[in-house]
């Protein structure tokens, strides 16, 4: 179910109507640890993730970077753009709540950025379960 709204509230709904705020954003070229460090500072469950226009290109979260982080191949200098996070697709604000919720359970996912047609971050839609 989509965060703060039961299932019977939400027909009819968009998911820009149950959409939360974007929370942190990061760009593409940041550098993992710092990233992880953000996200830590800001006690979120997610980061949105920017290319160099400030369109979204993804969500990661800290499971997926702590993963990459013990790698092998990780150095100190490894950036988010190198990272397997997921590059969508992604909610639209005009897809219905329905919808969105049987996509993110489709993929596994329990959060998707709600992009505008500019490709900028307008919001999340969050599973509760």
């Amino acid at each position: 179910m989509l965060q703060s709204y039961p299932q019977a509230d939400r027909s009819g709904k968009a998911a820009g109507d149950v959409m939360s705020s974007p929370g942190p954003q990061v760009g593409d070229d940041m550098i993992v640890d710092v990233a992880l460090s953000v996200l830590i500072g800001a006690r979120a469950d997610h980061l949105l993730v920017r290319d160099e226009d400030g369109r979204c290109t993804g969500l990661i979260t800290r499971s997926q970077m702590t993963s990459h982080h013990q790698g092998s191949w990780y150095t100190e200098e490894t950036r988010l753009r190198d990272l397997i996070y997921d590059r969508g697709p992604f909610t639209s604000p005009v897809m219905s709540a329905h919808d969105a919720e049987r996509a993110m359970r489709q993929r596994a996912l329990r959060a998707s950025p709600v992009i505008g047609e500019d490709g900028h971050a307008l919001g999340v839609v969050v599973l509760t379960r």
